[in-house]
């Protein structure tokens, strides 16, 4: 008996060991919740998270909110972040001088900002493309012609929006690299602002709007995994056709952001489940993104090249400037600009020809990429004064279609015949025009354009002109004037009428009067 209870004790207390240590076990793979401040995009995800949390007893509490650069990151008890991208929550940390505390981070899917365009619009489109191969600067075109009419997400608020606003800008900037300070400095997508008829927080609350309201815009820009899935819920009327621009797209890749280095290890558990090749398989059927582990072959619909994936700007502040010139896309916005435009004896010949020519290649005649996003745009306000000596015409049109373009055309194409050149008379004309259109609409911004191939010779004087400009109202003199130096007119009295009117002189002798007035188109 003896014998058999030490058995017994020894027996039993191998068997609590090995409890005690199966509790151990079991007490370090508890269960965790971790908080995640999470783009709305994301809320597709929800039935794999039950699945996270089963495999790896992680659980993950998204709260969803559209803010484009996790501003609300530091001010709540969250543990990640799961934004769309996070360029510019990276800049706003360096901005702020926190460059070390930049969290780990790990991609987990990506998708670029495409265009889906109803089938009609892509047919017409693509007929006039080259080989049918579309780019940002043909949609812009036919924004500013009325032809596309867009949803985009809010780019003060979506990282979606934001990345679509990047794209085209840089397309727009021309450099093939990502957007500097100067290239924002005037803003040249005011023709693609136009088109734009259909706005939401975020590119979620976009796409369920538009597919309540499909008659309300023509095209979407969104992720390519948004208009794949909506395209396979079978919401549409027609599905819509994806465009991947020529002139490239800016890729978001999705990142799951550790912000609470304490819970290191739980994230890493959902950060590798995330990864894992079956998981990436699920999410790229579930979601239309693309996978980012290697091993993971992309379905068919995922296969179409990003080609140039276009960088991010370096620095917050040339985000923030951009943001801020585009506004709040819910709310109109259109441009007035008037042209004084010299039609002296000395514009005869070569000189009024290249004048024309840049009139209609503003009006939709210059098919390279600048010229469709520095057309005239629908709802433009454009006011067109030709003067010698004195005032000779004065026209002014709301640009809604093409009569309203060849009305101007025809004011351009009268002859030159005056001998004279009131060229601070003109400015001073064309400043109370300005004053009566921020009278009548304070919120329409306005600019002037300053055209002239000679010296003032004729009307007052450059002082007299200062004197009347000084009484101005405060409005009015915030109206800048952009003189372009043509042919042999005064460089240095146009410079200092620049600088005295918050505008800036442009060489047309250096190029040619359209490369001028592209160069000036919106910089209001």
């Amino acid at each position: 008996m003896k014998r058999y209870a030490r058995t017994l004790t020894a027996c039993l207390a191998v068997t609590l060991t090995l409890l005690a240590g199966l509790t151990s076990c079991t007490q370090g793979d508890e269960n965790v919740t971790l908080r995640v401040l999470a783009s709305p995009e994301l809320a597709d995800l929800e039935p794999l998270l039950a699945e996270l949390k089963d495999d790896t007893g992680v659980e993950l509490d998204m709260d969803y909110r559209a803010t484009a650069d996790l501003s609300d990151a530091g001010s709540s008890s969250y543990d990640l972040a799961w934004p769309v991208s996070d360029r510019s929550f990276l800049l706003r940390l360096e901005d702020e001088g926190e460059r070390a505390a930049r969290p780990e981070s790990t991609p987990i899917m990506r998708s670029p900002v495409v265009v889906g365009l109803t089938p009609q619009v892509a047919g017409k489109l693509r007929a006039a493309a080259p080989g049918g191969r579309l780019s940002w600067a043909d949609i812009a075109d036919a924004a500013a012609d009325g032809t596309v009419r867009f949803g985009m997400a809010d780019p003060r608020r979506s990282d979606t929006g934001r990345a679509a606003l990047v794209g085209v800008a840089t397309a727009a900037a021309g450099t093939g690299s990502a957007l500097r300070e100067q290239d924002v400095s005037c803003d040249r997508l005011r023709g693609f602002r136009s088109g734009q008829t259909l706005t939401a927080a975020s590119s979620r609350e976009l796409i369920a709007s538009y597919t309540g309201r499909q008659s309300a815009a023509n095209a979407l820009i969104a992720h390519e995994s948004e208009l794949l899935s909506l395209n396979a819920s079978k919401k549409l009327r027609e599905p819509l056709r994806i465009v991947h621009p020529e002139d490239g797209m800016v890729l978001s890749d999705f990142p799951l952001l550790l912000l609470d280095a304490g819970q290191r290890t739980a994230y890493r558990k959902a950060a590798d489940w995330l990864l894992r090749p079956d998981v990436q398989r699920k999410l790229m059927q579930r979601t239309w993104r693309r996978p980012v582990n290697q091993d993971v072959t992309p379905s068919k619909p995922l296969r179409a090249a990003v080609g140039n994936a276009l960088s991010f700007p370096d620095r917050l502040s040339i985000v923030e400037r951009l943001v801020a010139d585009y506004g709040d896309p819910a709310s109109t916005t259109t441009d007035q600009v008037v042209f004084l435009l010299d039609f002296s004896g000395s514009m005869r010949g070569e000189r009024i020809a290249g004048l024309r020519a840049a009139f209609a290649g503003l009006s939709g005649a210059d098919p390279t990429s600048t010229g469709k996003f520095a057309r005239f745009y629908r709802g433009e306000y454009l006011t067109v004064v030709r003067f010698g000596g004195r005032v000779l015409q004065e026209r002014t049109v709301t640009v809604r279609g093409d009569g309203d373009l060849r009305t101007l055309e025809r004011v351009v194409a009268t002859a030159p015949s005056d001998d004279s050149t009131a060229v601070w008379s003109a400015l001073d004309h064309g400043y109370r025009i300005a004053a009566d259109a921020v009278r009548e609409a304070p919120e329409r911004p306005v600019s002037i354009v300053l055209m002239t191939d000679g010296e003032s010779n004729a009307g007052i004087s450059y002082e007299e002109f200062l004197r009347r400009y000084d009484r101005l109202g405060a409005d009015a003199r915030e109206v800048p004037a952009f003189p372009v130096h043509f042919g042999e007119a005064d460089a240095a009295a146009l410079r200092k009428a620049a600088d005295a009117t918050g505008g800036r002189l442009v060489d047309a002798n250096r190029s040619s009067l359209l490369d001028a007035f592209k160069e000036i188109r919106g910089c209001i």
